[in-house]
């Protein structure tokens, strides 16, 4: 697929994202001075410095600020001409850039990319990982065009809306005597060992909101170790480590595989929470990101004001992966 953007403006953006001429040569399979002599080029042309080479990081000088907010327009632009184009001939294509909080990005955006991608093969999607606050401050930097979020943003300067219906549970190693019995009750869990994700993630957050409406505050649990993915919870529990709360999406093939850990009932505690999409605030995106949201409202049933909509979705799509 061609690149219709100038190459010494990705490499500009690409140096300012990772503030690093060596991390910015790893990321384009470019050796250092390759990079450093395509800004060079780059600054020469503009007759301004665009990096402060002083300190640790290269961080931009105003000039450079000025430049990085024109070069992402100039990106944007060139990405909605590729779109444009492929779809004068029905065909899309061109580079999709996404963002997804981790439980997500490893359990629900995969199958739905795969479906979408298979549907116009010439389309080239990028995934950023990382923690519901990581994907909300890329989104409002409009690093990437849409966001999938698992907790409420922090901030107000972007737009959220239901993508998809989601369940937090508990689950113990398959000998803890908590599975034994019909179920525990929330103040149990202040005795427990609990295993929680890293704070930012929006897994924790909702958790400890649903703990808090029923009396149970952060200073009362006994956390037992903080860990950055669902994976590493759901090892951890299988160690026997302690217990946990993950997402429905992340233990149902697990659950049909007979991995050795079991879902605990606690009495009275609903952790719903919605999936949620998240854009910069102002126009909307379009292009490819706006073909993608409309895959979405076909496979996925988004539709904002619809929370049957949603859970039927999630049911169908599990329903799917029981029968793959």
């Amino acid at each position: 697929m061609a690149n219709l953007e100038n190459f010494r403006l990705v490499v500009f953006r690409t140096v300012a994202k990772q503030r690093s001429f060596r991390k910015a040569a790893e990321e384009l399979y470019l050796t250092q001075p390759a990079v450093s002599l395509q800004i060079k080029a780059l600054e020469e042309d503009l007759g301004v410095q665009l990096f402060d080479r002083s300190g640790a990081h290269a961080s931009l000088t105003a000039a450079g600020t000025v430049m990085l907010e024109h070069a992402r327009r100039v990106h944007l632009l060139m990405v909605q001409a590729e779109h444009e184009i492929g779809a004068l001939s029905g065909d899309h294509a061109g580079r999709l850039t996404l963002g997804a909080s981790t439980t997500i990005a490893q359990y629900v955006l995969p199958r739905l990319l795969g479906e979408f991608c298979a549907e116009n093969p010439r389309v080239f999607p990028t995934l950023l990982s990382g923690n519901t606050e990581h994907i909300v401050h890329a989104v409002h930097e409009k690093r990437i065009a849409l966001g999938f979020i698992e907790g409420p943003p922090r901030i107000r300067e972007v737009h959220t809306e239901p993508f998809l219906r989601d369940e937090i549970l508990l689950i113990a190693p398959a000998a803890h005597e908590w599975t034994e019995q019909q179920s525990v009750a929330c103040t149990d869990l202040t005795t427990a060992q609990l295993l929680m994700r890293e704070r930012g993630s929006g897994t924790r957050r909702i958790t400890e909101m649903a703990l808090a409406r029923h009396g149970i505050q952060r200073r009362s649990l006994r956390i037992a170790m903080e860990l950055d993915s669902t994976e590493a919870i759901k090892s951890a529990v299988e160690a026997g480590l302690g217990v946990g709360f993950v997402s429905r999406w992340a233990i149902a093939k697990d659950l049909r595989l007979g991995r050795s850990f079991k879902i605990v009932e606690v009495k009275g505690l609903r952790i719903h929470r919605d999936f949620l999409l998240v854009t910069a605030k102002g126009p909307q995106p379009n292009g490819l990101a706006q073909e993608f949201r409309r895959f979405l409202a076909s496979r996925a049933g988004t539709k904002r004001n619809s929370s049957k909509s949603q859970i039927a979705s999630a049911k169908q799509i599990l329903k799917a992966d029981k029968q793959s």
